[in-house]
């Protein structure tokens, strides 16, 4: 069986809903305490754009020698939220182009330990939105991590 609740399951608030109009970062998450950390993108697009999303990894929540994942991570898509909620797997990428479309969005990726530069002391993760410069396009983005550690109150995972 499998438990979700905040205490094995916790959400976090990478990114509140921002414009894509100049780009955007999420928050930096610490995987230290994180078995699985499931990121949902949504994005409102009201005028049509190709924005990538592009995982990045740091040695630090500070963003410390930040650079594009080491390795590919699962994901999936659905191009048009308005009229389907189903996600279609894509090829594992370590970023993802949403169609030039106007529509809802929603893009997943699921992101393991294992995928960070761990040699190197990189653990930490967050989604670079790409600049739309179109002013009423919108994302937003969630964590749901998976932790090692669990409890009524969880420990956070944006400090180191």
């Amino acid at each position: 069986m499998i438990t979700v609740s905040p205490e094995v399951t916790k959400p976090i608030q990478m990114l509140n809903p921002v414009t894509t109009d100049g780009g955007a970062d999420t928050d930096w998450i610490s995987m230290k305490d994180i078995n699985r950390l499931m990121i949902c993108v949504e994005l409102t697009q009201a005028v049509g754009h190709a924005t990538v999303l592009t995982l990045k990894q740091a040695t630090a929540v500070a963003g410390t020698g930040t650079k594009v994942m080491t390795v590919a991570s699962k994901l999936w898509a659905n191009e048009a939220t308005a009229t389907s909620d189903t996600n279609v797997r894509q090829t594992d990428a370590k970023n993802f182009t949403v169609n030039n479309s106007i529509s809802n969005k929603q893009v997943t990726f699921v992101v393991e330990p294992q995928e960070f530069d761990v040699n190197n002391g990189f653990d930490c993760v967050s989604v670079n939105i790409s600049d739309s410069s179109q002013a009423t396009n919108f994302v937003s983005v969630v964590g749901i991590a998976y932790k090692k550690t669990q409890g009524v109150t969880p420990p956070t995972d944006i400090t180191d």
